[in-house]
């Protein structure tokens, strides 16, 4: 390149930078905002914390409002005779005549109205013996009860009394509870009018606990004091699904043990009565036992199972030619699956009606027919 070329080159490049700052100069001015940092991006917003929804209250309130005003409390009232311990002068010289007096006892107990007529399931005990029987509704209302019926195989009596309109108790169905379903006991215990407890059903179908004849309990934890006895158990939609009867002893330590009557069989009493004015049970005058396989060997036995181990002088089942020792197998075409369902079976019969019993004698199968006489209760 020519020195003339390099010259014209350089002053071209001289040009083309001193017009660059000029208008870089003039962008500067006009916007000084150019040479300012950018800002620092903005934190980001932190995301919402995830939060469970809250817990629904469980709450057993409208379950009680709509029982407990049909649940009421029992008064009764019976003479109770005492002897009197000896006077000092007749323990010196003896020969003195006992003396007693009368006073009057009173108990309490709980009830369940179960129909607009006023009739009130309760338990015999609560009312066995009593002169006199008067009953408190939920809502102040008292009134002296009548005793429209007994029934002591089942611990069940049947109250009626006339204080105008009165709540009634909505039936359930104690054949669909379930170990483990949420129920409520209502009741009066130790004076304390209506109370309100809350268990589980703890087991179904208990039997031989002594309280009576026919035992079918539904067995709860929903503490059960003095005082409950002929109250309400409750399923959690406020249906009477038992009548409170018994709880173990707790002077033995045993703690949340309740029995109640299932609503079924308080059904077929309280119809039964209402009806007969008694609970008419079929009988065939046996008394049966259960005996396991080492009772069965001890008493040379076949096996184990139902035994008659008496039977009742002049009794059907003893004209009928059944005897001590004989094993029962089935009643009415029915297996016999313990000393309960035998006894439930045989009551069940109508009276007048013959009932073929399967018994095991030594090694022989034998079917006895047996005539049904109606069950005598005291």
């Amino acid at each position: 390149m020519t020195p003339q070329r390099l010259g014209r080159a350089l002053v071209f490049l001289a040009g083309s930078v001193i017009g660059g700052l000029a208008l870089a100069f003039v962008i500067v001015f006009l916007r000084p905002d150019l040479l300012r940092a950018p800002p620092p991006p903005a934190p980001a917003a932190p995301a919402p914390a995830i939060t469970a929804p809250p817990a629904p209250v469980v709450s057993y309130a409208d379950a009680v409002a709509r029982a407990a005003p049909a649940v009421v409390n029992i008064y009764s009232e019976r003479v109770v005779k005492e002897r009197l311990p000896p006077a000092t002068l007749g323990e010196l010289f003896g020969g003195v005549m006992p003396r007693y007096r009368q006073r009057i006892e009173q108990t309490l107990g709980s009830g369940v109205v179960v129909d607009a007529a006023g009739h009130i399931v309760t338990n015999h005990h609560v009312i066995a013996q009593a002169e006199r029987v008067s009953v408190q509704l939920a809502d102040g209302r008292q009134g002296e009860a009548s005793v429209v019926g007994r029934d002591p195989d089942t611990d069940l009596a049947v109250l009626r009394v006339d204080l105008g309109e009165v709540p009634v108790m909505p039936l359930g169905r104690s054949d669909q509870l379930r170990v483990g379903d949420v129920v409520l006991a209502i009741g009066n215990p130790i004076g304390l009018t209506q109370s309100v407890t809350q268990g589980i059903v703890s087991g179904t179908g208990r039997g031989q606990l002594g309280v009576a004849t026919f035992e079918n309990f539904i067995q709860t934890d929903a503490p059960i004091n003095v005082g409950n006895s002929g109250g309400a158990l409750v399923n959690t939609h406020g249906e009477l699904v038992g009548i409170n009867t018994a709880v173990l002893a707790k002077n033995l330590g045993v703690e949340g043990i309740g029995f109640a009557i299932p609503v079924n069989l308080v059904r077929g009493v309280v119809q039964e009565i209402l009806s007969h004015g008694r609970v008419i049970r079929g009988s065939i005058g046996v008394v049966l036992g259960e005996v396991d396989a080492a009772q069965a060997e001890r008493l040379g036995l076949s096996r184990a199972g139902v035994v008659i181990t008496n039977l009742f002088q002049g009794s059907p089942a003893l004209e009928a030619g059944l005897r001590p020792g004989d094993i029962v197998e089935s009643i009415a075409g029915n297996a016999v699956r313990g000393q309960q369902d035998a006894l439930s079976r045989i009551a069940t019969a109508r009276p007048g009606e013959t009932v073929d019993v399967v018994i095991v004698r030594g090694t022989e199968t034998i079917t006895v027919p047996v005539k049904v006489t109606e069950r005598r209760t005291s």
